[in-house]
């Protein structure tokens, strides 16, 4: 499983950085955990071909994570793509996307595509199987106009864990049970923000977290400047793991 940040900002672009969206290949498959907004800007600073991703898993409905599919299927609709994509996330997804296409680009979510487009929504700790992909949504707490949802994929032999965004629930910590990642938000340093993660609250469950390594992201202003001292990993747009 290869995993690369192609954003690992908040949703403000603090330190530069694009919004929410982790590129993971496995299984011969490739996906994407989260499309902000700025996503398709990412992928392509990279080298990632949009058009090669298979799924897209979306975490909750904010726009720093779901609003760059309307750019993701405009631009493989333009690019003549061909295979299937599937959009696994919230109750209500298919409605917020296709919502969105209107208001970015009237009239465009009615346009025929050339490649079948599937949602499929997500269920609280009902396993979902695409493929070689095994998923998992854990609800968690950070109101977004649907349930959100932790996210736990499994896959050759591997598993990604993944916080989404919300305060500290112990639902966190069946997502991360076991996991060979767990990619976590660490909005603040120590100050708790309502519907957020703080560093100060993730270093005081790490000894509940039974994960293998833990990454965090989404990051503030306030972390980035204490980014090198905090004693725990921390994500960078680009970065590169391989479990």
């Amino acid at each position: 499983m290869r995993i690369q940040f192609a954003g690992s900002g908040d949703a403000f672009g603090s330190g530069g950085r694009f919004q929410a969206c982790i590129h993971v290949e496995a299984g011969g498959t490739r996906f994407l955990v989260d499309c902000g907004a700025s996503s398709l800007i990412a992928l392509r600073r990279l080298a990632l071909d949009p058009t090669a991703i298979d799924v897209v898993l979306v975490s909750h409905l904010h726009g720093d994570h779901f609003g760059g599919l309307p750019f993701l299927i405009l631009d493989a609709q333009f690019r003549r793509r061909a295979r299937p994509l599937t959009i696994v996330g919230p109750p209500g997804i298919a409605m917020r996307v296709r919502e969105a296409m209107e208001v970015f680009f009237p009239g465009s979510s009615t346009v025929e595509r050339r490649f079948p487009t599937s949602f499929v929504e997500l269920s609280d700790r009902k396993a979902l199987v695409l493929g070689p992909l095994s998923i998992t949504g854990f609800e968690v707490v950070h109101p977004s106009g649907a349930p959100p949802f932790a996210l736990r994929v499994a896959c050759d032999d591997r598993v990604l864990a993944y916080s989404g965004d919300t305060e500290w629930t112990d639902a966190l910590l069946d997502a991360a049970r076991g996991a060979d990642l767990f990619v976590c938000e660490g909005y603040r340093l120590d100050r708790p923000v309502r519907f957020h993660l703080d560093v100060g609250a993730i270093q005081r469950a790490l000894p509940k977290l039974q994960c293998r390594r833990l990454v965090v992201t989404h990051m503030g202003d306030d972390v980035l400047a204490r980014a090198a001292d905090l004693g725990i990993e921390t994500a960078e747009d680009g970065k590169v793991i391989d479990l």
